[in-house]
């Protein structure tokens, strides 16, 4: 059965959605099949592996809100070897219509207890917020929340308020929520506040975070405008690297044998 991780932070900006894209697509290198939930109304990850959020027929509203059958609307793409539920500007108003809805926090975790053994790993990219939608994206976190965050000092700020989201999530739906690592990103060398950011992030999640620290790179910044994971755009950069390592330090910690990273994924 596969795992299910949600990569979630209330703060826009931290590299949650290029975290999501880029583990998946590495995740699909290493012969892992992936799906990838966009319940973000901005479609970001959507939009970052090429698809036109204005053009897609079918989502995550249809599945959240119209309880449609998930591989219904499930698109794949046979390049990057990555499914994705796409999401649209419809989304918008789920926040709202969730209100009043039954099981309203549980919508995503039932339409995927029929998918789940089709996919080695699902990653659910939720919105900068601690709305409905991102408390269906921790709901369904059967293995797990991913948290990016960026080596800047407001970045720590909402550190606390998330986890104290985390913990009332475990009282209130699901007692079994954990973390499944943090991730540091946008580490920029030239600046001692990253190292300190790093510092505090660490002596708050201690093991929980990993190793692997994403640096600031403009072609990781520059990779969605052309609908492409770093894997594909710029395969030799230091963001690319990063990126393959972490996947691999996430598949290391499942348990699950890899071997060596070919030469043109470094594009060499």
């Amino acid at each position: 059965m596969g795992k299910i991780y949600t990569l979630v932070n209330q703060k826009g900006g931290v590299g949650k959605t290029t975290t999501a894209i880029n583990i998946g697509a590495y995740l699909a290198s290493f012969a892992q099949s992936v799906l990838i939930i966009d319940i973000d109304p901005q479609a970001n990850a959507t939009s970052s592996l090429g698809v036109d959020k204005n053009a897609i027929r079918g989502g995550t509203y249809e599945v959240l809100l119209d309880s449609a059958e998930i591989s219904q609307h499930v698109l794949h793409n046979p390049r990057l070897k990555i499914s994705l539920l796409p999401s649209s500007p419809a989304l918008a108003g789920a926040e709202v219509e969730l209100v009043t809805a039954n099981e309203r926090e549980f919508r995503l975790a039932n339409a995927l207890t029929n998918l789940v053994e089709r996919y080695d790993y699902i990653l659910v990219d939720c919105p900068p917020s601690l709305g409905f939608l991102t408390l269906n994206g921790l709901v369904a976190a059967r293995d797990g929340v991913i948290i990016p965050v960026q080596c800047e000092y407001l970045a720590l700020e909402g550190i606390g308020q998330l986890t104290q989201t985390l913990a009332r999530v475990r009282r209130a739906l699901v007692s079994n929520l954990d973390i499944r690592g943090v991730v540091l990103t946008m580490h920029d060398v030239r600046t001692n506040l990253s190292s300190d950011v790093i510092a505090e992030v660490k002596k708050y999640f201690q093991a929980r975070v990993f190793n692997t620290i994403i640096p600031r790179s403009v072609r990781l910044a520059e990779a969605p405008s052309y609908g492409q994971p770093i894997s594909i755009y710029a395969p030799a950069s230091t963001g690319a690297h990063a990126y393959a390592q972490l996947t691999r330090e996430i598949l290391d910690g499942d348990g699950i044998s890899i071997p060596v990273l070919q030469e043109e994924y470094y594009g060499s």
